[in-house]
């Protein structure tokens, strides 16, 4: 996928805020997530389809409530009833999309431009989004999304690991840049490494 990053004229490489006297593996780290596909799928009220045998890249849907399933390629976030984003490495993950999910049964949009996504990994990475979400971070678990808010801008996190914790935050391109700038001001406090 080819394209101006989002993120590309103000995210910047480097050691910054309170990072004194500090391991490197002890910083937050901030990294922009490039080059990925991401689908937004909606299955139709009127589809028929069992979505027990749908699978994509070898992943099925979850009907869980902010449930992902995932492999190394490929994540599939539960983002609402009848809802999920694909978000893939792969670059024809559209054929596989489309091999199983009909235009009778689903609607399919490629958002693949119209994010921004900002990966926080680290032991202070909670910290970081408390900061700006009303929401409870101590119940948030590994391969766990939902959509919020981070100091006013529609954000969604994908819990990517929690060892060191880590969070794929997805927020629209427009808004790329002050949702970077509210990132890495939050983080200033614990010092981090531009990636």
């Amino acid at each position: 996928m080819t394209g101006v990053s989002p993120l590309q004229n103000f995210h910047k490489k480097g050691l910054f805020g309170d990072h004194h006297k500090k391991n490197e593996k002890d910083l937050i780290v901030i990294s922009e997530i490039k080059e990925i596909s991401i689908f937004q799928i909606v299955k139709y009220k009127k589809s028929k389809l069992n979505l027990l045998q749908t699978y994509i890249d070898d992943l099925k849907f979850s009907e869980r409530n902010s449930k992902v399933e995932n492999n190394e390629n490929t994540r599939i976030l539960w983002n609402g009833p009848r809802n999920w984003i694909v978000v893939s490495k792969k670059n024809n993950i559209i054929d596989d999309i489309k091999k199983v999910c009909s235009s009778e049964d689903f609607a399919i949009t490629d958002i693949s431009h119209s994010r921004a996504i900002i990966q926080l990994k680290g032991s202070q990475a909670k910290e970081v989004l408390k900061k700006g979400c009303p929401i409870n971070f101590n119940e948030i678990k590994k391969n766990y999304c939902l959509a919020t808010i981070f100091q006013g801008i529609n954000i969604l996190i994908d819990v990517v690991d929690d060892k060191p914790d880590t969070f794929n935050i997805f927020a629209l391109r427009s808004f790329g840049e002050s949702f970077y700038h509210d990132i890495t001001d939050a983080s200033l406090e614990f010092g981090y490494l531009g990636a």
